[in-house]
């Protein structure tokens, strides 16, 4: 039940899991470090359980105040700019990537001082077909999560929601699929995951993209339970605001990489 306040601010009660995510990220680190070293991998995956666990814990906490009406109207604005940030964020980690694929490609680094650099032989990848597919995919799947916030904001239609979530979150799950079918094509015709700084470039870029897109469709199946169970209101849904914010910043980051990665990149092959 909401309860009334007197006054628009949330007054955050103490809590664990700020620290317990903090050390779960540190040990995680640490544990990564201790993998790559050929060490043991326990403490990566002791850390990284300790991090899920976390998220969950302080997130149900999060879905709770917004149930109880903690949620006010200054604290959802607060809410959004802190997720703008945090996707501003996001923004400039791709950017990285973006930057050391175009210096590379235009400008390759010598392996040696006074030698040429000799770009490997690569197999080509066909932009218009199977990336061409995946890039109709996400963006219908952006369609549908834009239905489902349109039909929640002016007619708050649940039923329209709960589809437009659910053919949301099939289209990611097909994208996934399908981008691990074009790797392990890409590796079985002798594409490698270091060596080259194109294959460093071309799986670190599509990779974290790929990892990206596994959180969205994580972070709307979450909205897709949450509006099964009645939450979301078109005054009041903040997290599914800041998951379609999400998903579109994939769609966007994905068009980018398509033009640049494989049609760009790959002309010259």
């Amino acid at each position: 039940m909401a309860h009334a306040k007197n006054h628009d601010y949330h007054i955050l009660p103490p809590s664990i899991w700020p620290l317990a995510s903090s050390l779960g990220t540190f040990v995680m680190l640490v544990g990564a470090v201790f993998w790559m070293k050929g060490f043991t991998a326990w403490p990566f995956w002791i850390g990284f359980v300790a991090v899920l666990y976390s998220a969950f814990a302080w997130w149900s906490e999060v879905v709770k105040e917004s149930r109880v009406g903690d949620h006010t109207p200054v604290v959802r604005i607060g809410l959004r700019y802190g997720f703008i940030l945090f996707v501003m964020s996001e923004v400039m980690f791709f950017f990285a990537w973006f930057w050391s694929f175009f210096k590379h490609a235009m400008y390759p680094m010598e392996a040696y001082e006074g030698s040429e650099y000799i770009p490997p032989e690569i197999y080509a990848v066909d932009p218009f077909h199977l990336p061409l597919i995946n890039t109709l995919i996400l963006l219908l799947s952006g369609c549908a999560v834009t239905w489902a916030h349109h039909a929640l904001v002016h007619n708050n239609d649940r039923k329209a929601l709960i589809q437009g979530l659910s053919i949301g979150i099939a289209f990611g799950i097909a994208f996934t699929f399908l981008q691990g079918y074009e790797y392990a094509h890409l590796l079985h015709e002798g594409w490698k995951f270091g060596e080259d700084e194109f294959y460093s470039n071309f799986f670190m870029a599509t990779g974290f993209h790929g990892f990206h897109v596994v959180i969205g469709t994580i972070f709307l199946t979450v909205c897709l339970i949450r509006a099964m169970k009645g939450d979301f209101t078109p005054e009041q849904h903040v997290g599914f605001e800041a998951a379609a914010w999400y998903w579109h910043f994939v769609d966007v980051v994905w068009l980018f990489l398509f033009v640049a990665v494989y049609i760009w990149g790959t002309a010259g092959l």
